[in-house]
């Protein structure tokens, strides 16, 4: 009898993982494709909507475009994971049934219990979330004058909220628009936890592009008006955009497997197997563990680009009863945009630790172009060059 594998989510777990089950399967089981949208967006490179909306058709790619005819798609928001009877319930009630299962549904924004915090924020998790992002941007910035700006505060300093408070100084500069922006950081650096001459050069961007950056303090409340940081601070606001943190979607709650209490997302072995062994997990939907680390692989595009390869290959192993493959993530370096200008650090094979220039913003380009030559060719690729 032919297998069902059902993959779930169409970030780059999950579409990663749909090319090398094709490949992989070839015919051997029946693929089914499932997401709550009909595309897979390049996330990673989302910010620069914020900036230029038209973007969007150059890191959007339709489902259709990237799948073969054989695979199967439902488009449909996962409500719940039934591992005993093996059935996935969607939020119009259909239901997918499975004999594998991937999950790659990603994460939702975390709150933290901050009061306020998520009835007034944007977050940036979606297409949607992006392009919300620049209306919210572009009317405070109609509604101000040069004498009274509006003020734009970005809660978290990591990846997303870097870039995306350096794409909104381009719009700014780009427009003439009457904006303040300030980064906010409740850990004592901008890109906290990394290497401090990163930190140091991301910091001078940020400066460069007159980003008022606050660190050392945390968010403590919000309401309508106002961002509280720490016991002193207030920042009045026009727009907030919350970067913080993440947390495991709500139907991965409903998955009978192990979970981690605090995040909710799946803890899967280093071959991406959960403790249902039907049921597989990558991506930032679950903690996959690193043979010989403390730590789980990072919730990074990078490491679940990587995953995706060994979680497709794994699935096909179990299904001819075959040894699995562990895996475990290579650091292949960092590279973050601030506007138009980029900060390349510890790229594999490089002399260089960390650079900036015209090298790091074109070598950005180049990683985003390969993975979306992996997903739909080179054609596309070369065509979202320019705006990356």
């Amino acid at each position: 009898m032919t297998e069902d594998v059902v993959v779930l989510g169409s970030g780059y777990a999950g579409t990663g993982a749909i090319k090398r089950l094709e490949s992989e399967l070839d015919g051997e089981a029946d693929l089914t494709w499932v997401s709550d949208v009909d595309h897979h967006l390049v996330l990673h490179e989302s910010h620069r909507c914020i900036r230029n909306p038209d973007v969007k058709e150059k890191i959007t790619f339709d489902i259709s475009e990237i799948k073969s005819p054989a695979t199967r798609f439902v488009q449909g928001r996962v409500d719940a994971i039934d591992t005993d009877e093996r059935v996935i319930t969607l939020a119009d009630d259909s239901t997918v049934e499975y004999d594998y299962l991937l999950v790659g549904i990603g994460s939702k924004t975390a709150f933290f219990g901050i009061d306020g915090l998520e009835e007034h924020s944007l977050t940036l998790k979606s297409l949607d979330d992006v392009l919300e992002i620049h209306e919210a941007v572009t009317e405070a910035a109609r509604e101000a004058a040069r004498n009274d700006p509006a003020q734009v505060v970005v809660g978290g300093a990591g990846l997303s909220g870097i870039q995306s408070a350096g794409e909104i100084a381009e719009f700014r500069d780009k427009h003439r628009a009457p904006l303040e922006i300030h980064l906010v950081e409740g850990l004592d650096s901008v890109f906290p936890n990394n290497d401090p001459v990163v930190q140091a050069k991301l910091r001078k961007l940020l400066e460069e592009k007159d980003v008022e950056i606050h660190t050392g303090e945390f968010i403590g409340e919000v309401d309508d008006e106002t961002v509280y940081v720490g016991d002193e601070t207030e920042l009045d606001y026009d727009v907030l955009l919350w970067t913080g943190g993440i947390t495991g979607q709500d139907a991965a709650e409903t998955a009978a497997v192990d979970k981690d209490e605090r995040s909710n997302r799946i803890e899967a072995a280093s071959d991406f197997r959960t403790s249902d062994e039907r049921v597989f997990a990558l991506g930032d939907a679950a903690l996959v563990d690193q043979p010989g680390q403390d730590n789980p692989a990072p919730p990074t595009a990078q490491a679940a680009w990587q995953a995706a390869e060994v979680a497709g290959e794994n699935i096909a192993r179990a299904i001819r009863d075959e040894p699995l493959v562990e895996w475990t993530h290579e650091d292949k370096g960092t590279l973050i945009s601030v506007g138009s200008k980029a900060v390349a650090h510890n790229v594999k094979g490089l002399p260089m630790d960390t650079f900036g220039g015209p090298a790091a913003k074109a070598l950005k380009k180049t990683v985003a172009a390969r993975w979306i030559t992996t997903v739909t060719g080179f054609g596309d690729a070369a065509k979202a060059f320019p705006d990356m």
